[in-house]
């Protein structure tokens, strides 16, 4: 059996790849669920209705996605220009403090000028954030998998101190949150009496941009080319170093933005548990996405509904929610096999 590289995957595979995966997952993953004791059918059924089987849930799910699609879009620009940015869960918190930092009462603006400001301040956060590691790589070829990954406990640890220190609610009695966002930063909920906001537009019109960047402007063919050969690329001309740089400051200011819509959409405020992992499922979503920006989206959805549908199942029939982790974990690793059958022909040769 050999591997031959396809000159132009057909549009039918590509589309039927991440989707033949997830299917795949769910069949494999019903493999623990019948040794848990459940009713495959039922579990699957109490997922599919705990993600969009009312009104709530579908909202709840819609909440879910917001980070999740930020997150993606992080991993999926920095992953095409191969920068491996593991950091977005530390950018997604310190986009988060940056908020409250300006958001909560230090500048008392009119809304239409506080959130867009606070938004932009969360943004240039989580950028700042990827410099250090995008620098290092480029200049004394540090690892960025290490650097980016250890700023998440480093970034964790001064959300912790500020917490309890400096940033700390003095309403709240000692517990380790920040003050909460001014009214006038938060950002409008789309559905009244729910947690659905304004956030999941921003994440929306993101994706919207990251693809017309990439597919319409000369960055993003040269963000491409660097990815796919860094060496013929800087023969072309192309300077490799800065195209990294804009990557790596895109990259961690879309995480970044990530928490800005946590606080200003949802929570109000920063707590130590403000994200469950959602640094780490963008890069879920990007790979179940294959890079490609458009394809976050129904990825994120995938995911944010297993997610939230294996906890409402958890509920009804006393199954683990730890098999939302199990389906999508299963996702991941046979999406890496669905991408090898989109990128080769799989030739057999005869004994």
């Amino acid at each position: 059996m050999r591997l031959e590289p396809r000159d132009h995957p057909p549009l039918w595979l590509s589309i039927g790849a991440p989707i033949a995966a997830a299917l795949l997952a769910l069949v494999l993953s019903a493999i623990p669920l019948t040794w848990a004791g459940a009713a495959v059918g039922e579990a699957y059924r109490l997922i599919f209705e705990g993600a969009a089987g009312s009104l709530f849930a579908l909202t709840e799910t819609l909440a879910r996605v917001t980070p999740l699609i930020l997150t993606g879009l992080a991993a999926a620009v920095a992953f095409r220009a191969k920068l491996w940015n593991i950091g977005a869960e530390g950018q997604l918190y310190m986009g988060a403090l940056a908020a409250v930092a300006l958001g909560a009462g230090a500048l008392n603006l009119p809304g239409i000028v506080l959130a867009p400001l606070i938004l932009l301040a969360g943004a240039l956060a989580g950028a700042m954030m990827m410099l250090g590691p995008t620098w290092l790589k480029l200049r004394l070829g540090v690892d960025e998998v290490v650097t980016t990954l250890l700023l998440n406990f480093i970034v964790l640890l001064f959300v912790q101190m500020m917490l309890e220190g400096p940033m700390q609610d003095p309403m709240s009695m000692g517990w380790p949150q920040s003050a909460p966002v001014l009214d006038q930063a938060a950002l409008p909920k789309l559905v009244e009496k729910t947690r659905l906001h304004a956030g999941l537009l921003i994440a929306l019109a993101a994706v919207g941009l990251v693809w017309l960047m990439e597919n319409r402007t000369i960055f993003g063919f040269e963000a491409r080319a660097v990815g796919a050969n860094a060496a013929a690329a800087r023969f072309a001309g192309m300077s490799v170093p800065s195209v990294m740089l804009r990557v790596g400051l895109i990259s961690g200011a879309l995480a970044g933005l990530a928490g800005v819509c946590e606080v200003a959409g949802l929570k109000g405020y920063v707590t130590q548990d403000l994200s469950p992992g959602y640094g780490y499922g963008g890069i879920v979503v990007a790979m179940l996405a294959r890079l490609n920006p458009l394809g976050v989206v129904p990825a994120a959805i995938f995911v944010a509904g297993v997610f939230v549908g294996a906890d409402s199942m958890s509920r009804a029939i006393g199954v683990s929610s730890y098999i939302a982790d199990l389906i999508v974990a299963t996702s991941l690793l046979v999406m890496l096999l669905a991408s090898l059958v989109v990128q080769f022909h799989i030739r057999f040769r005869a004994g």
